[in-house]
């Protein structure tokens, strides 16, 4: 199979799994609501992408690296959105 074809798979995958924390997203940052999100699986959730990271960048996959930078980027953002609203006052 041609690599063009082969990154051009691992690119639509990234971007479904990309759009997939789009809920979570809005979910605590429009509606302020951060029931349910577990930070620990959120920080073993970090370090497997940034694992999955650097193996795209020792592969060279563009595919891998632009989707986990973005996931994390996503990631990073439900974070700091939870740690917002758990740290205002009661």
């Amino acid at each position: 199979m041609p690599a063009a074809w082969v990154e051009s798979i691992g690119l639509i995958a990234g971007f479904i799994g990309i759009v997939a924390w789009v809920p979570q997203i809005r979910r605590v940052w429009i509606d302020e609501k951060e029931e349910g999100i577990s930070l620990p699986t959120f920080i073993a959730v970090t370090i497997s992408l940034s694992l999955w990271l650097v193996y795209g960048i020792i592969i060279n996959s563009i595919a891998m690296i632009v989707s986990n930078i973005l996931t994390l980027g996503f990631i990073t953002a439900i974070t700091l959105g939870v740690y917002r609203i758990r740290s205002r006052p009661s």
